[in-house]
């Protein structure tokens, strides 16, 4: 048999694994800042890109698409040149992705720090990010696909699978989500509004934590765990039912993040369903990963790798059994705003995404520089300082959230309630503080695993291209034996991208479209109106701030809610909102009945220093608002903007809108003198004193409203 000599690329794969330490390193250092900021107000430093609004999502993207994302394209790369028996596909198209990708996180976080945010989780890059995604995306796309159809192995191992079903998958959930109408050079406004942009969200953001941080890690996982285990996995069948079934039902997830919102109860309860049917095949995949080490376990005791990889699957376990039960109403009731989902989403991040990388690191670099690690005793103390961290930033969380939940919820003899809401923030002070110390030792343990791996690198040399031999690919057709059903599909990697492609469509299409085509589902309300112009910016500015991050907008029906904030929320309430402000933590009170509840001066001295209103408050003082001077240049953009999605000002609004900005100005302004305090007309803190000022006017001015 003919057999060719080719060579694996090592560069690209060692070019991606720094990249992926150096980003942790970066994600965790601004995750750490914003943990400390909320205990320790100073620490936003008075400064508009350090304050936690901004800080926050800026980190979010950092460990999700920057350390996450480089740590899958390293192990994609590694892998799928060895699964395939074949060189990567392209060269320049490989250097072109790493080096795009690195360019967009670079403009995510110069972007994000100076206040360009859509205001929607996971996904606040602006649109002309959200174009070099695409791009970068499709590149990847082609080298992935161009290397699997130029393979010398006929059979697709599941890891494979994993990475296919991650890219379609990713792209058709950032295409849709990413409907954007721009109003100026870097600013655009969401295509859908209040109930759709929330459905539309969550779809997203619950299927990126899907299809982002789970599907390729679990190619991935079932690449290096039987390498480093040294033994075959458990169950290739098992292997088999867990992606099928995990890509069809995480798809229809998403809604559990809105229960008891104002989404449809339908979408509530069809998000509630998918979600426990999601613990069986995630167990499946963890048991998978936990018995290939059957009879492997005195070397688990020995090799740190297998350490590692031991409490990712673990954390994987826990997390995916977590979901499932934060779906239910009752514990959703419970959990849902608190620092519990906080803590729920970084046993993910941290153990399964976190860990599982650390160990691919020591795994892969030695490897490809053909050394052995410097030292496995460090990595072995990077694994306890890590999993002590996580334990110490998890367990004060989850106290965090039951106390939070408790303290809203309690209610005197008398039936009042209990507790003020910043006394239910005070409270929990001490425990932010212990999961900043977690943080603190989490991120002391990547800085170990980044010296040995600087040393392993020194002792060794880059085997940029690695001589491997292999014999051409050829139709292999078996004569005999049983012939299982998947072995069609294994060998055709167009039918797998068209079948995930179906598989996870299905989801989405029955769940959002009957949002999107059954006006009945999103009744309007009369008395609910377009923001004026004034409003509009200080709408804007509020989104830019990040303010999002600690309130939400969103009343749900229980006692103390109603009690605490007024009336429950409807959907019709939130048709002009482009996008919506759910929000999904509380750290503020909720916002949906702020308007009329405080005088314009309150607002504006609360917006100056928030401990002179509210002793004991941790939210940062925003002094550059009283500055800033509202764009009115960019006014009438915006308001044809909002025409073209469906909102009914007038048809020659946008030409008058600055008018009535400023009439609204003049009239908060007066207010403001009257209490002796004196602004410029218009001053960013105007527009968002005239925004705060709205929030729930038009319901409590018609409490009778008809619902149409």
């Amino acid at each position: 048999m003919q057999v060719e000599k080719f060579y694996y690329d090592n560069k690209i794969v060692k070019m991606f694994a720094y990249a992926t330490m150096v980003w942790a390193i970066v994600g965790m250092l601004a995750g750490l800042l914003a943990s400390i900021q909320m205990f320790y107000p100073a620490a936003n430093l008075n400064f508009a890109p350090t304050t936690f609004g901004r800080v926050r999502p800026v980190h979010t993207n950092a460990v999700i698409f920057a350390f996450v994302g480089n740590g899958i394209f390293m192990g994609v790369y590694y892998s799928l040149q060895r699964l395939c028996k074949a060189r990567m596909f392209n060269d320049v198209l490989s250097k072109l992705h790493f080096w795009g990708w690195q360019l967009i996180i670079v403009a995510a976080a110069i972007t994000l720090l100076a206040g360009f945010t859509t205001g929607k989780e996971y996904a606040e890059l602006e649109w002309p990010i959200d174009i070099a995604i695409t791009l970068v995306w499709v590149l990847f796309g082609i080298n992935m696909f161009g290397t699997i159809l130029k393979r010398r192995e006929s059979h697709l191992y599941v890891a494979i699978w994993f990475y296919i079903a991650t890219w379609v998958t990713v792209a058709m959930l950032h295409i849709v989500n990413s409907f954007e109408i721009p109003f100026s050079a870097f600013k655009s406004y969401s295509w859908y509004a209040g109930v759709q942009d929330a459905l539309v969200q969550w779809w997203y953001g619950h299927n990126a934590v899907a299809f982002f941080l789970t599907t390729p890690y679990l190619g991935i996982m079932y690449y290096f765990l039987p390498k480093a285990a040294n033994r075959p996995v458990y169950s290739y069948r098992l292997s088999i039912i867990h992606f099928w079934a995990l890509i069809f039902i995480y798809i229809w997830a998403g809604p559990h993040h809105l229960l008891y919102t104002a989404l449809p109860d339908w979408a509530q309860s069809l998000g509630t369903v998918f979600s426990i049917m999601l613990i069986a095949p995630s167990w499946g995949g963890m048991l998978n990963g936990l018995f290939t080490l059957r009879g492997a376990w005195d070397k688990v005791r020995e090799d740190p790798i297998l350490k590692f990889m031991v409490v990712a699957i673990t954390c994987y376990g826990m997390a995916t059994f977590e979901g499932p039960l934060l779906s239910l109403k009752n514990v959703n009731a419970i959990a849902h705003y608190t620092d519990w989902i906080v803590a729920h989403v970084h046993v993910g991040a941290l153990g399964w995404n976190g860990f599982l990388t650390f160990a691919i690191l020591y795994w892969l670099i030695p490897k490809i520089f053909n050394t052995p690690l410097y030292s496995k005793k460090l990595a072995t103390t990077h694994f306890w300082i890590g999993t002590i961290g996580i334990v110490l930033y998890a367990v004060p969380l989850y106290w965090a959230g039951f106390t939070q939940a408790l303290m809203w919820k309690n209610f005197t003899l008398e039936g009042q309630l209990k507790f003020q809401f910043l006394e239910t923030v005070t409270h929990i002070i001490p425990m932010y503080i212990t999961r900043s110390i977690g943080g603190t030792l989490y991120l002391a343990g990547a800085f170990i695993m980044v010296y040995n791996i600087v040393k392993t690198v020194k002792a060794g040399k880059l085997v940029a291209n690695e001589a491997v031999e292999a014999a051409p690919l050829t139709k292999h057709v078996s004569t005999h034996g049983k012939q299982y059903w998947h072995r069609w599909i294994e060998e055709r990697p167009l039918q797998m991208l068209v079948f995930s492609l179906v598989a996870v469509a299905i989801g989405g299409v029955l769940e959002l479209m009957p949002t999107f085509l059954i006006k009945n589902n999103i009744p309007t309300i009369a008395a609910v109106k377009p923001y004026t112009p004034l409003e509009l910016q200080g709408r804007d500015i509020y989104v830019r701030e990040g303010c999002y991050t600690c309130h939400s907008q969103m009343i749900r029906p229980f006692r103390d809610e109603v009690a605490r904030y007024g009336d429950y929320s409807k959907a019709g309430e939130f048709v002009y909102d482009h996008p919506f402000q759910w929000g999904s933590k509380r750290t503020g009170p909720d916002l949906a009945r702020l308007g009329g509840k405080y005088p314009d001066s309150w607002h504006y001295n609360h917006m100056l220093d928030p401990q002179s209103m509210s002793p004991g408050s941790i939210m940062p003082a925003y002094g550059w608002l009283f500055e800033n001077i509202i764009d009115t240049g960019i006014t009438s953009s915006k308001i044809r903007a909002m025409q073209t999605l469906g909102v009914p000002y007038p048809s020659n609004y946008a030409e008058k809108a600055n008018a009535d900005l400023s009439k609204q100005a003049v009239e908060i302004q007066q207010r403001l003198s009257k209490d002796k305090l004196k602004v410029n007309t218009h001053a960013e803190i105007i527009a968002l004193i005239a925004y705060l000022q709205r929030l729930g006017v038009d319901i409590k001015t018609n409490e009778t409203a008809s619902i149409q």
